[in-house]
C-alpha cells in the first residue's frame, strides 16, 4: 500500500539533497573524507552512510533479509529496517503504513529526528581543503560533591580523586573557577599592592632627594644659559662652541668668586692665630670680667671646660662635620657645572623628546607653550644675573670709597646672595655690615647699614619690577608667594625656581585653563 504521508510536511531539502525516484527526498550525501585516511572513510559512520548492498536494496524497494541492513523504505513491507543507515525519509520501517520510524530515525512527517540530521563539517585546512583534526575536549571527570558517609579525602587517596576529577588531562584535579576583581580578597591585595607601590616611590623619591635636586637646579641653569648660546649663534658660532664659551665664562665666574674668598679668609685666620695671646690678656685685665670671675669662677669653669674630653670630642666632630660639608659642598657642585654642560649641549634633542610625548593633534600647541615657557625661565636667570651683577658693582665701588678691607671679595658675595630672591640682598648685606665691622669702627657698620636699606628699597620697587616684569611678566604680589613656598619647601633652591615656575602656571592658566571654561 503506498504511503499517503503528505509530502509538504517535511523541511525542505538543503543544498545537495535530492528525491528519490518515487518523489521522497534522500539524504545528503556524505562530505569527501580526507583522501589520505582510507580507513577513516569506510568506518565513517553517519545517516547518509550506506554500504553498495543498502543502497540497491533502498532503490529496488525489496523486502530486507536477515543479511540485509535496511528494510524497504518504498513500500514499508519486509523486516524491521536497520536503524543504523537510516535510509528513507518518508516511509515506514515496519510493516503496514502505521509504523512509526523510529527504528529509521524519520518522523511521520518524513523529516528526519534532530539528532540524526547530519552535522556540519568541522575545521579545514585553508590550503588544502582537507579536515582538520581537533584536539580533544576536555571533557573528563567532573569533580563529584561528598556524599553522606563518604570518606575523607584526607586519608582516601581514590576519593581525594573522584572528588578533584582526576583524568588523564588533569592529573592533580580540575581547577575551580578563577577570583573575580571584585572578590574581596583580589580587590584587597591590589589595593595594598598600590598603597606598598606609591610608599616605596616615596621613599625612593626622599632618599634620592639631594640627586633630583641637582638634575632640577643643572636643568634649570641649563635652560637659563641656553638665551647666552642662542644670542651667540646669531653671530655665525656652532652650538659647540657657543656652549664652551658661555659655560667658560661661568667656570671663571665661580673661580673667580672662589679665589677672592681665598685671600682675605687666609689673612683672616692667620692675623686671628697671631692675636689670640692678645685677646686672652685683654681679656685677663678687663675690670669687669675679672669681677665676674671672683664671683662664679669663670675662669676656672672655663678651663676645666676646655680640658674636659667631651669639649674635645664635640670640638672634632664639629671640625669633622665642616669638613664633611665642605666636600660635599664641593662635590655637588662640580656634579651641577656638568650636568649643566651636559643639559645644556643637548636641549635641542631634550624638548624634542619631550614635544614628541603629546598627541600628534596637539604638539604644534604644545612646542609653542613649551618654547614660551623655557624662554620665560631664560629670561628670568637673566634678569636675576642682571639684578646681582647691578648689586656687586655698586657694592664694590661704594665699599672702595668707604675703604673697607676685601672689598672685591665681599661685592662678590653680594652678587651671589642676591641671586636669592627676597632673602638674598638682606643676607649679603648683614655679611659686609660685620666684616666692615670687624675690620674698621662702628661708624662704618652705621655707613654700611644705611647704604644698604636705601639700595634694596631701590631695588625692590624700580630694578626688580622693570627687569622681571619684561621677563617674565608675572604679578609682584605671586613672585613674593611663590618665593616664600618655594623658600619653605626645598630651601634656597625652592626660592630659586619658585618665580620660573610661577610664570610658567600661570601661562598655561592664561592659554588653556580660562579658554576651556569660556567653552563650558
Amino acid at each position: 500500500m503506498p504511503d499517503e504521508t503528505p509530502q509538504h510536511d517535511g523541511r525542505e531539502p538543503a543544498p545537495g539533497e535530492g528525491r528519490s525516484a518515487t518523489g521522497r527526498r534522500v539524504p545528503a550525501p556524505a562530505p569527501p573524507a580526507d583522501d589520505t585516511d582510507e580507513a577513516d572513510r569506510d568506518t565513517d559512520t553517519g545517516p547518509t552512510k550506506t554500504d553498495s548492498t543498502d543502497t540497491d536494496s533502498s532503490e529496488n524497494g525489496s523486502g530486507g533479509t536477515g543479511s540485509s541492513a535496511t528494510g524497504s523504505a518504498e513500500t514499508g513491507s519486509g523486516t524491521t529496517g536497520s536503524a543504523e543507515t537510516g535510509s528513507g525519509e518518508g516511509g515506514s520501517g515496519t510493516s503496514g503504513p502505521g509504523g512509526s520510524g523510529d527504528d529509521d530515525g524519520v518522523a511521520p512527517s518524513g523529516a528526519l529526528r534532530p539528532e540524526e540530521i547530519e552535522q556540519p563539517v568541522g575545521e579545514r585546512d585553508p590550503a588544502t581543503g582537507a579536515p582538520v583534526t581537533l584536539p580533544a575536549a576536555r571533557s573528563g571527570a567532573e569533580p563529584v560533591a561528598p556524599e553522606p558517609g563518604a570518606p575523607d579525602p584526607a586519608h582516601d587517596v581514590e576519593q581525594r580523586k573522584r572528588e578533584a576529577g582526576v583524568d588523564h588531562l588533569f592529573p592533580f584535579g580540575k581547577p575551580g573557577q578563577p577570583l573575580g576583581r571584585a572578590h574581596p580578597f583580589v580587590f584587597g591585595f591590589t589595593a595594598a599592592l598600590g598603597v606598598i607601590t606609591a610608599w616605596m616611590l616615596v621613599k625612593a623619591a626622599t632618599n634620592a632627594k639631594s640627586v633630583l635636586v641637582m638634575i632640577v637646579v643643572a636643568m634649570f641653569l641649563a635652560v637659563g644659559l641656553n638665551p647666552a648660546v642662542e644670542r651667540l649663534r646669531r653671530f655665525g658660532l656652532p652650538r659647540g662652541a657657543a656652549v664652551a664659551t658661555v659655560f667658560l665664562i661661568v667656570i671663571l665666574f665661580f673661580a673667580g668668586f672662589v679665589a677672592s674668598l681665598v685671600q682675605p679668609v687666609s689673612e683672616q685666620v692667620t692675623e686671628l692665630r697671631h692675636n689670640i695671646p692678645e685677646y686672652v690678656q685683654q681679656l685677663q685685665n678687663n675690670k669687669t670680667l675679672a669681677d665676674w670671675d671672683k664671683r662664679y669662677g669663670l675662669l676656672e669653669r672655663a678651663e676645666k671646660t676646655v680640658n674636659g674630653d667631651g669639649f674635645q670630642k664635640g670640638l672634632t666632630d664639629t671640625a669633622t662635620g665642616i669638613g664633611k660639608v665642605a666636600i660635599n659642598g664641593i662635590f655637588q657642585t662640580i656634579t651641577i657645572l656638568i650636568l649643566t654642560l651636559y643639559f645644556l649641549s643637548s636641549l635641542p634633542q631634550i624638548k624634542t623628546f619631550f614635544y614628541q610625548l603629546a598627541p600628534r593633534t596637539r604638539r604644534a600647541r604644545v612646542a609653542l607653550l613649551g618654547d614660551e615657557i623655557l624662554d620665560r625661565i631664560g629670561g628670568y636667570v637673566a634678569g636675576q644675573f642682571t639684578i646681582a651683577l647691578i648689586a656687586g658693582v655698586c657694592s664694590y665701588i661704594f665699599l672702595s670709597i668707604l675703604g673697607v678691607k676685601y672689598a672685591l671679595a665681599l661685592a662678590l658675595i653680594v652678587a651671589v646672595t642676591d641671586l636669592v630672591p627676597l632673602i638674598g640682598a638682606t643676607i649679603g648685606a648683614v655679611i659686609v655690615s660685620l666684616v666692615a665691622f670687624l675690620t674698621g669702627t662702628t661708624t662704618d657698620l652705621i655707613v654700611c647699614a644705611i647704604f644698604y636699606v636705601v639700595y634694596q628699597q631701590v631695588e625692590n620697587y624700580l630694578v626688580y619690577p622693570r627687569v622681571m616684569k619684561r621677563t617674565v611678566d608675572v604679578q609682584p604680589a605671586v613672585t613674593i608667594v611663590a618665593a616664600l613656598v618655594g623658600a619653605a619647601l626645598l630651601g634656597v633652591v625652592g626660592a630659586l625656581l619658585a618665580i620660573p615656575t610661577a610664570a610658567a602656571i600661570s601661562l598655561l592658566i592664561r592659554e588653556v585653563v580660562m579658554p576651556r571654561q569660556e567653552t563650558l
